[in-house]
């Protein structure tokens, strides 16, 4: 093979080289997914929630004892939502929100398990004695973000979405960021997950403190309501777990 013909065939096996689906590919950044959501509990709370994540793209899943409604809820929203019992919203799930009674919490610890074991899981459940029993008078006095967190073990717990009302929860991201969101956790890389959906909701998330602080966050008291995200630093700075 003389010269010429050896630069002229390295040069197109170079070139075929550098158009192969393999070189392309790896020259492209990781595309980055939005995290599947399960909710647990499609009340007012969780129906409101779904509605607006599906609308922003989210794969969602309604769950509850009344799998027919989740059915007809999820037909409702359309594109991006499914219905399923717990134990399925918690296996398709990469973020669990539990909007229930929080008299459900331990027999839905004990039911759904190791499938709690390493997920975020958002905790908008509030306790109420008349409604829920002694296990409410148990976190109204120990700390409803304490008690949440023994009752699902493994899970990487963030109260959210407590002391505001659910259908505000539904219209917020018409105009997003006028209103803050408390939360507290012990866990960063959870808040910042859950801060993210926050934000999709229409909410500015602000991290009050650690899962202590969540008995703080519900409805009587001072950070109930809402409050611009500057209010409720102040406020949480007054206030001790």
């Amino acid at each position: 093979m003389n010269i010429r013909r050896l630069v002229v065939k390295t040069a197109l096996l170079a070139s075929i080289a550098l158009a192969s689906p393999l070189s392309v590919m790896s020259a492209q950044p990781a595309s980055t997914s939005k995290p599947k959501i399960g909710l647990i509990g499609s009340g007012n709370v969780g129906s409101n929630l779904g509605r607006v994540w599906a609308s922003k793209g989210y794969q969602v899943m309604f769950s509850s004892r009344d799998i027919e409604a989740d059915r007809k809820l999820a037909a409702q929203v359309g594109s991006g939502a499914r219905a399923g019992t717990p134990q399925e919203a918690a296996a398709f799930a990469d973020v669990l929100v539990f909007a229930v009674p929080y008299g459900a919490l331990p027999e839905l610890g004990r039911s759904l398990g190791a499938a709690l074991q390493g997920k975020v899981l958002i905790d908008a459940c509030n306790p109420f004695p008349q409604r829920d029993g002694a296990i409410a008078d148990e976190a109204r006095a120990q700390g409803a973000g304490a008690v949440s967190a023994r009752l699902l073990p493994g899970a990487r717990i963030v109260r959210a979405f407590n002391a505001v009302g659910a259908a505000r929860m539904g219209v917020m991201h018409q105009t997003p960021g006028k209103v803050g969101m408390p939360i507290a956790s012990d866990d960063q890389a959870a808040v910042e997950v859950a801060s993210s959906l926050i934000r999709d909701i229409g909410f500015e998330p602000v991290l009050v403190g650690r899962l202590d602080m969540g008995r703080f966050l519900m409805p009587g008291t001072p950070l109930a309501g809402e409050h611009t995200p500057e209010e409720i630093r102040r406020i949480a700075a007054t206030l001790k777990p």
